[in-house]
């Protein structure tokens, strides 16, 4: 058992799903499928059943999920140990960001810390803001960053930037040609949405249920699991959606969509972290280059 297949297999068993795994550890699929089908084979026991187009956890794999991320965590402070040790002339940051923050805001500034620490390695993995909460807490990632709210206590937060939410429409939209509509009008006309414990689409549903109308009103034709495919659903035509500006804005320029609607308020994006675990140093560097 290596610790390179206990990753993939706390990967696929929070995703429950071979191929957004693979994507989120940047290998390949038929990587991933080898290492748990070598981890399965070596132990005789079966960890996933296959459901639908998806992966669910058999009662041993449940069982093993939690000691697969204490042993990942352990080998992770090991490791953060010996790069203290060596200062900021080497070192590894396990970082997981939900999409909005992991896709447009969060790589240039890893760009700039890395030519200014080229001895530190940053890992990033992508998945949406209940994903990241459960890495941080099990101690898989030393930073999370989230957009929009937390349900964690037992993290630390720290605001670091910010974006607002659109609604987007082509402009031949019958919202989008009347310009001024009232709000409930918002309900007529079919939606694609966020995967629930995504912070997009609880931070709309929050701002909908502030503007008096109920989230729920809203009839939901597809749900999607990234803004670039819910972007990619809009540019169709007649379907209406809330997406962060940071990615809607190349197609809002180029004429492909519209906003439409209301400006919505801004919605923070968190670093978040354990209180319980003090930063590596690399760690303490990233967060003071991003303050």
């Amino acid at each position: 058992m290596t610790l390179e297949q206990l990753r993939i297999f706390v990967a696929v068993a929070e995703r429950q799903h071979m191929t957004q795994a693979a994507q989120a550890l940047n290998i390949t699929q038929s990587a991933a499928s080898a290492a748990i089908a070598a981890l399965e084979a070596r132990h005789d026991t079966r960890l996933f059943d296959r459901v639908g187009r998806g992966l669910a956890l058999t009662e041993a794999g449940r069982a093993f999920l939690p000691e697969a991320r204490a042993v990942l965590a352990r080998a992770t402070d090991a490791a953060r140990l010996l790069d203290d040790l060596a200062g900021l002339k080497r070192g590894r940051i396990e970082l997981f960001a939900s999409q909005t923050v992991g896709a447009y805001w969060l790589p240039p500034r890893l760009a700039a810390f890395g030519h200014a620490h080229p001895g530190v390695e940053l890992q990033l993995s992508i998945g949406n803001t209940a994903q990241v909460t459960e890495a941080v807490l099990s101690g898989a990632v030393e930073l999370g960053f989230v957009e929009g709210a937390v349900e964690a206590p037992l993290l630390e937060r720290r605001q670091v930037g910010a974006d607002r939410l659109a609604m987007v429409a082509t402009p031949d939209h019958p919202l989008a040609q009347a310009g001024r509509f009232a709000l409930a009008d918002l309900a007529a006309h079919p939606w694609v949405r966020r995967e629930a414990g995504s912070g997009t689409r609880s931070e709309f549903e929050q701002t909908l249920r502030g503007l008096g109308l109920d989230p729920d009103r809203l009839p939901c034709a597809l749900v999607l699991p990234s803004n670039e495919a819910i972007l990619a659903a809009v540019a169709q035509g007649g379907l209406l959606a809330a997406v962060s500006e940071l990615a809607a804005r190349p197609l809002i320029a180029s004429g492909g969509l519209q906003r439409i609607g209301p400006e919505l308020p801004p919605r923070p994006f968190h670093i978040v972290s354990r209180p319980d675990r003090p930063p590596s140093r690399a760690a303490a560097a990233l967060l003071e280059s991003l303050a």
